[in-house]
């Protein structure tokens, strides 16, 4: 097919107006000029895209595939474009990661100032995505590099394996639960509970493992990150599992207890997703390798 940027914002703007005049008001064409592109497209794909109404236009099924790809298009063309603004104000390459709540507030913290100080022309987008949908911001490429934990459909992504993840209980060394070497996640349902923000990776998780059991977290205050819980958890006022390195790192300040879950799931590994390693940038690949690095048994 033959088109134009113009074409799919013009596309894309009558399907969310549902009216091809609004639409082609907001693109500064004339009626007949976005109606004749609109008829272009449909005659390129062999298909209606449109259903003319008495007062509007409504998709046709070819319409909402077609609508899913005109955008993804334009957003891939709106980040060209921002990056090629970035390229002329001295940036010499940007990286976009989606990662879950640990990579995003646990260790790449520790990992990206070496990094950047090694790599100083290039910029990181790091966002915090759902496990589920970090392969998928990989495979269509809104992300060069994601990083997840636990099993996932990979979308047929190169997986590389960079260290194993194990979640734990949080107590405050006062606590009941504190006194136990294991502790199954059922029996801490009735206990108060510090978790993460709404939408953080982890927390969708341990709602997700609540739910299948018929139960409900009983949430007393949820955080941005895991010292804050630390902090909350060592004052008594809940439990809370979280990675058991984000745990010790202020166990000792917080005065806390770590419990081993004996629950399977609480043993993750950890990935980073990519499309093709080689055919990354070299300073894409060197985030990887840093990664990688970071967890390398020392010799």
């Amino acid at each position: 097919m033959h088109f134009d940027l113009t074409d799919l914002r013009l596309f894309v703007a009558a399907a969310e107006e549902g009216n091809l005049t609004r639409a082609s008001v907001l693109q500064h064409l004339s009626l007949a000029a976005a109606s004749a592109r609109i008829k272009a497209l449909e005659a390129q794909s062999g298909l209606p895209l449109f259903l003319r109404q008495a007062r509007g236009v409504r998709l046709t099924p070819a319409g909402e595939a077609f609508l899913h790809h005109a955008r993804g298009v334009l957003r891939q063309a709106d980040e060209l474009r921002a990056d090629l603004l970035e390229y002329g104000d001295g940036l010499g390459g940007h990286l976009r990661v989606f990662a879950n709540t640990t990579a995003v507030t646990d260790f790449l913290p520790e990992i990206l100032p070496a990094f950047l100080a090694g790599n100083p022309r290039v910029s990181v987008d790091l966002q915090e995505k759902p496990n589920a949908e970090i392969p998928r911001g990989v495979l269509d490429g809104r992300a060069d590099i994601g990083i997840v934990a636990g099993p996932l459909d990979t979308l047929g992504l190169r997986t590389i394996h960079f260290s194993t993840d194990r979640l734990v209980l949080v107590t405050s060394r006062r606590h009941r639960l504190a006194r136990r070497k294991r502790v199954s996640f059922a029996e801490t349902l009735q206990e108060d509970a510090i978790g993460m923000h709404e939408g953080s990776t982890l927390q969708t998780f341990l709602a997700a493992i609540t739910q299948q059991m018929g139960q409900r977290l009983k949430l007393r205050v949820q955080l941005s990150s895991f010292e804050a819980m630390c902090r909350m958890i060592g004052a008594g006022v809940g439990v809370g599992v979280m990675p058991e390195s984000a745990a010790r790192r202020n166990q000792a300040a917080m005065n806390l207890a770590l419990v081993e879950l004996t629950d399977a799931w609480s043993i993750r590994e950890r990935y980073l997703l990519v499309r093709d390693k080689e055919a990354l940038p070299a300073f894409a690949r060197a985030l990887v390798d840093a990664v990688c690095q970071h967890y390398a048994p020392s010799a």
